[in-house]
């Protein structure tokens, strides 16, 4: 049984930082996208940012223009954890954020829709507020 497990989340102010981890169990991701999305109240479920395996242990870094410059996404050599660094964080960053899985080696046109990721974690609370 696949598992994605997030940690990390809390409250901040603004221009503060947060840590957000994921670590999946049940079959390996190395090969395939692992990333992050988020969902305010009221809204649809966003892209924030991804990962894709490119080779060996490397990574192409995907990211909503919204938080470029400000977010980091990282993997570990194994694959298998996905983490998110948020630096600079904004009132507009509060959301529940999840960690997601593919199982499709997606091509970059699509690998910022949420459809085409099969496991989801089950979503830690982040606010940034005074």
């Amino acid at each position: 049984q696949v598992q994605l497990v997030e940690s990390g989340g809390g409250t901040v102010q603004p221009g503060g930082s947060l840590r957000l981890s994921c670590a999946a169990s049940g079959r390996a991701f190395s090969n395939y996208p692992m990333g992050w999305f988020r969902q305010a109240p009221g809204k649809d479920r966003q892209f924030v940012a991804t990962t894709r395996w490119i080779g060996g242990s490397a990574y192409t870094k995907y990211y909503a223009d919204s938080v470029k410059g400000r977010f980091t996404i990282a993997r570990d050599i194994a694959g298998n954890t996905v983490s998110l660094q948020m630096n600079s964080l904004k009132p507009e960053d509060t959301a529940v954020y999840y960690c997601a899985a593919s199982s499709t080696r997606l091509i970059a046109s699509t690998i910022s829709k949420t459809e085409n990721y099969d496991f989801w974690g089950q979503g830690t609370q982040v606010t940034v507020s005074l």
